[in-house]
Parts: C-alpha cells; structure tokens; sequence
C-alpha cells in the first residue's frame, strides 16, 4: 500500500527496485536520482500520466528493465512507442523485449524528419528520394525542408562542412546527409620479414603490397 516514495532520496546507489503492487499515483521528484538503476518494476499501480513519469526516469541511463503495465498510463494511444522512444536505454519493457522494428517506429512517429533523412541514405550509394511524405506513409507529414543558401546581406557559416547557410539547421541537416569517406588497407605480413630475419639477414626483402579499398 506504498503511496509515497520519499523515503528513497538518499538511495542513490540502487541498481534493482521493486515497487510493484502498490498504489502510487505519481512518481514525479521521487526517483530521477537513481542514476544507477537498472531494473525498475512499476506495474499494478496507479500511475495515470505518462509524460510526467516518463520525464521522471529519463535521467536513468543505465536502465534496462522496466514494467508499467497494469496502470492507467499503459492504456493511452501509443503508450509502448513513446516509452521506447524517450527512454532509449530500456530493453525489456513490460516483460516483452523491445525489437529494432520498434525502435524504428518510435523513431518514425516522434521525430519524423530524422527517421525520412536516414531512410534516405543506403549503404554504398545514396537513394534520390526527397525528405518528405514516402508513398503509403500517413504519418511522415512535415514537408521537406528547402536548404536555403547564402543571401546577399550576410550569411552564416557552418564550422562543420564550410558551406554558407542564412539558416544554421539546414547546414546540420546538410551536414548530417554527408557522408564520410572511409579507407581499409591490408598487407601480406608473410612477406614483411621480423626484426630477427632482419638482423640475421636470412629473409630477402620483397616488395610489399599493400591492398588499398575506399567506399562510402
């Protein structure tokens, strides 16, 4: 019948707390210095907003477990998403393992315009398509943003990719659709002679070849 949690403000060290089957209604100032907390159990309670108790554990990096179900919060739209999405770090939520489907879905609901921009870029090659609504899709609805290039009255300059923009988040977003060049190079080390076969001279030098890849 616990209903109130300040009896846990000097338990910073707690890894597991087991609250379950109690009557809170609000953990709001109660847990958010557990920073080291891993497993969390809340269900069968009475917590009935979800915002505020989501904020209220979002400190806890370290989380992995969490159950909330059996409370009024776990019945609003979306309930699963939102936690997945705001609370990154859970892996087991409800005693269900959360899927990179899921995580992709929150992803896709919460911040639409980050979730278009990495559906846009494929390994090895860039897909042309806009940032925008894809076909079929409902819930992608903020348009593309048009990238907006330097003015004739001054502009701003982008410290990371050196291209002129009036507004700094098209240079982030420019900057976060570029992408980097990377290079892999191997060598034959049975062809590399020791420095013992060195100093003994018993090894003739061969020519090193070295195998040299470069892909985006």
């Amino acid at each position: 019948q616990i209903q109130d949690l300040t009896f846990l403000i000097k338990n910073y060290c707690l890894t597991e707390l087991y609250l379950n089957n109690n009557e809170l209604t609000d953990i709001s100032g109660a847990l958010k210095h557990l920073c080291a907390l891993q497993i969390l159990l809340l269900h069968n309670n009475q917590l009935e907003d979800l915002g505020k108790t989501v904020k209220e554990l979002k400190g806890m990096i370290s989380l992995q477990t969490l159950n909330l179900f059996r409370n009024p919060l776990a019945q609003d739209p979306g309930y699963r998403l939102y936690v997945i999405y705001f609370l990154p770090s859970v892996q087991l939520l409800d005693r269900k393992s959360i899927t990179q489907k899921e995580r992709e879905s929150a992803l896709h609901l919460y911040n639409c315009e980050r979730s278009c921009v990495l559906h846009s870029i494929a390994f090895g090659k860039r897909v042309n398509t806009p940032l925008g609504p894809t076909v079929g899709s409902s819930r992608c609805i903020q348009p593309a943003r048009r990238l907006i290039g330097p003015s004739d009255n001054g502009h701003l300059l982008c410290s990371f990719c050196r291209v002129p923009f009036d507004n700094p988040e098209d240079a982030i977003l420019l900057r976060a659709m570029t992408r980097s060049l990377m290079e892999f190079s191997s060598v034959d080390w049975n062809k590399v002679a020791t420095c013992q076969e060195r100093r003994l001279e018993n090894k003739a030098e061969e020519p090193h070849e070295k195998l040299t890849i470069q892909f985006r």
